[in-house]
């Protein structure tokens, strides 16, 4: 009975570690996308070029299905290539100039991957907004079959204008002095005038007000380390007026002690 029972515990940790392996595999050979050239953020009309790879474009998927792709930036070039074992298949590539392209992929053209390069130039930012900050769809890319429609990546960063990005560093820079300080009432109501300011497209007097905010609060931290300053002070006096007092009497009593022993 012992015998069977050990029997059956190999066998079922085999099997587990069998549909574990075949989970994985079919995990790891499913359709994924990775891109290179993604920017953090970009200044608008600087030229952003990004390059999305599309892995085993037919594993877990439909034998045929549209790749659909869209972008914010502007003077735009798509070039999608299509490869077996890295090298591009007869006539597997397009090129689209237009902001939205589609284009039908089939498994019997016999490719592995799907480069997609696009290139164009970053945006112009619409409507300011310094929380959550500006920002703009650099690519989304969509799997289509039948009305079933599956987003496989999408993009997007912040943009800004030199005028913008100095509003912006100088409204931290207050934030990181009031932080400082704990709070501070004239220099938040600042601060804030200075993301109003920020969100009009005022950048000179965003930029103003945040200065005069940060200035603010670091007066009032400099006075709160004078006052504590003073205070420690105040404090280190009495203690050692106390421990005077304390000694003077400790002396006071002994003096007297050795007089009367006289």
């Amino acid at each position: 009975m012992k015998m069977n029972s050990t029997r059956y515990s190999r066998g079922t940790v085999v099997l587990l570690c069998v549909v574990g392996l075949l989970a994985f595999a079919g995990t790891a050979s499913a359709l994924s996308v990775s891109a290179e050239g993604v920017p953090s953020e970009s200044a608008v009309g600087d030229e952003v070029t990004v390059t999305y790879t599309i892995d085993e474009p037919f594993t877990d998927v439909p034998n045929q299905w549209t790749l659909q792709g869209q972008t914010e930036l502007e003077n735009v070039s798509w070039t999608v290539t299509v490869l077996r074992a890295g090298s591009a298949i007869n006539q597997g590539q397009e090129t689209y100039g237009t902001q939205n392209f589609s284009q039908e992929l089939d498994i019997d053209n016999n490719g592995d991957e799907v480069r997609v390069e696009l290139t164009g130039t970053v945006p112009a930012i619409e409507t300011y907004s310094y929380q959550p900050e500006e920002r703009y769809t650099v690519a989304t890319l969509t799997r289509v079959s039948g009305s079933n429609e599956n987003q496989i990546r999408s993009d997007s960063t912040h943009h800004y204008t030199s005028d913008s990005r100095e509003a912006r560093t100088a409204i931290q820079s207050a934030s990181q002095a009031i932080n400082a300080t704990g709070g501070n009432s004239e220099a938040d109501q600042l601060r804030n005038n200075a993301i109003s300011s920020y969100e009009n497209g005022n950048f000179g007097n965003a930029i103003d007000l945040a200065g005069q905010a940060q200035n603010t609060a670091e007066q009032a931290q400099q006075s709160q380390q004078t006052t504590q300053t003073l205070l420690y002070a105040g404090v280190g006096v009495v203690i050692l007026l106390l421990l005077g007092g304390v000694g003077f009497f400790l002396y006071s009593r002994s003096g007297g002690d050795d007089y009367s022993k006289l």
